[in-house]
């Protein structure tokens, strides 16, 4: 970084800082609202999120201190962050594996089997059920997304559901395991970031989730319905185009890496419709082509907001946050519920968990000491909200994946079904409330973070 860019980042707007977001939610959210509660069909196109981006680029640009060239510079370093990229990649795995294996024909095939073999009356919660077990085998939930959503829509196509509870259920349960993976990215980033063992944060983290999962599978059981189907009918399967995904969930529970067993996917499920017939090379290439094409707004997205929260810390609006919290924030109850605000604020506005919880664990760490929170209940927080928010977040990257499987164009839509969220959110804040889950350490009054010093 120059000394230029250094002293733009020494600068202090305060909650001036936030306009380039504000920008941001003001031109997508908030003309997407508008036309929602006037009744059009597609509210959020009036202002498509890209638009809006691009104002928000320049607000981020023109804000500030210093050259333009610096600004520039400082905007583009944050944008090309390593954990940002990498997201990216899995991204366009994600939609890869997902255009291959539905060309070759394994998206009918596991509808075709599950309609045969599961009860139409179970279908949507053992889709949750289903998304649960994969998510947390494979510790994305974008991976998750990618491999059942696709055939949550068959199900929802073919047997009637109502396809915005069916996507709901895919994406809570991809959820679930995204807050309890010991591969997630947010688990990573969370424990990390936090100091703390992962076996430590996922068993405080499990003792909220099940509870909440309990919840949503009683409620996708009373008003999934049976669907559409007479009785009697028969659905085609054919059990070797269904082997790719058993491929990824096993792989995924050994423990590979998530771009591994995403490629991995993708080269059986292309082998596989190269011998049954289902695909060709050509065919082949434009399934690639199209899975791309399909993540390229989401890709966008994750770099270009990474960039303009850069700028928001460059000048100065999170330390504007740690001013706030050290004037406000009285009781270890307080600086809980302060953690769960700002955790939730950052991610309504970038829309992305693990980008969340890398903004959010040096800025709250001091908070987290002063007020002696365990480094496993700070990770458990930081987790468990990141991972609530994009699902419910009309531009969260979750909700706008979900939604572009089942051609939905209404984001609030998905709020009505999101039982497994819900419930999450209100199992963590009643721990808080009641003071619940307190470690050891914790109660004996041990300090913690000794690497921020006095």
């Amino acid at each position: 970084m120059s000394s230029q860019n250094k002293a733009i980042a020494k600068k202090n707007y305060g909650a001036l800082a936030f306009m380039p977001l504000i920008v941001f939610l003001v031109l997508y959210l908030g003309f997407g609202m508008f036309f929602y509660f006037r009744g059009e069909a597609s509210p959020f196109s009036f202002v498509p999120r890209e638009a809006a981006l691009i104002f928000a680029i320049a607000c981020a640009l023109l804000m500030g201190g210093g050259a333009f060239s610096e600004k520039v510079s400082d905007f583009m370093d944050n944008a090309a962050n390593p954990g940002v990229l990498q997201m990216c990649f899995i991204f366009i795995l994600a939609g890869i594996f997902s255009a291959v294996s539905r060309t070759m024909g394994g998206v009918d095939s596991v509808v075709g089997l599950g309609m045969t073999i599961v009860p139409h009356s179970f279908i949507v919660p053992g889709l949750f059920i289903i998304s649960c077990l994969i998510s947390i085998s494979m510790g994305t939930s974008y991976g998750t997304l990618s491999a059942v959503a696709p055939i949550a829509v068959g199900f929802a196509e073919v047997g009637g559901y109502n396809m915005t509870m069916v996507l709901c259920a895919v994406l809570g349960g991809a959820m679930f395991g995204d807050n309890l993976s010991f591969i997630s990215d947010t688990t990573i980033a969370a424990t990390q970031g936090a100091g703390c063992e992962m076996k430590d944060k996922f068993r405080m983290n499990f003792k909220i989730a099940i509870p909440a999962a309990v919840f949503a599978v009683i409620m996708y059981a009373i008003l999934g319905g049976n669907g559409t189907m007479a009785a009697g009918t028969t659905y085609d399967f054919t059990l070797v185009k269904i082997l790719p995904y058993l491929v990824v969930l096993s792989l995924a529970i050994a423990g590979m890496n998530v771009i591994y067993v995403l490629g991995s996917g993708i080269l059986l499920s292309a082998l596989i419709g190269f011998f049954t017939g289902g695909m060709t090379f050509f065919s082949l290439c434009g399934s690639m082509a199209s899975g791309i094409s399909g993540m390229y707004s989401i890709c966008l997205m994750a770099i270009v907001l990474k960039g303009i929260v850069g700028r928001v810390q460059s000048m100065g609006g999170i330390d504007w946050i740690i001013s706030l919290a050290n004037k406000n924030v009285k009781t270890r109850k307080g600086a809980q519920y302060f953690i769960v605000a700002f955790v939730c604020l950052i991610d309504i506005c970038i829309g992305n968990n693990t980008i969340c919880i890398m903004i959010s664990t040096d800025v709250l760490k001091p908070i987290a000491k002063r007020f002696k929170i365990a480094p496993r209940r700070f990770a458990s927080l930081l987790d468990i909200f990141a991972c609530i928010i994009p699902g419910l977040s009309p531009i969260g990257l979750n909700v706008l994946t979900a939604m572009s499987f089942g051609g939905l164009t209404n984001p609030f839509s998905m709020m009505k079904w999101a039982f497994y969220l819900y419930a999450l959110a209100v199992a963590a804040l009643v721990t808080i409330q009641f003071d619940l889950l307190k470690t050891p350490e914790e109660i004996e009054g041990k300090e913690f973070y000794p690497e921020l010093g006095e």
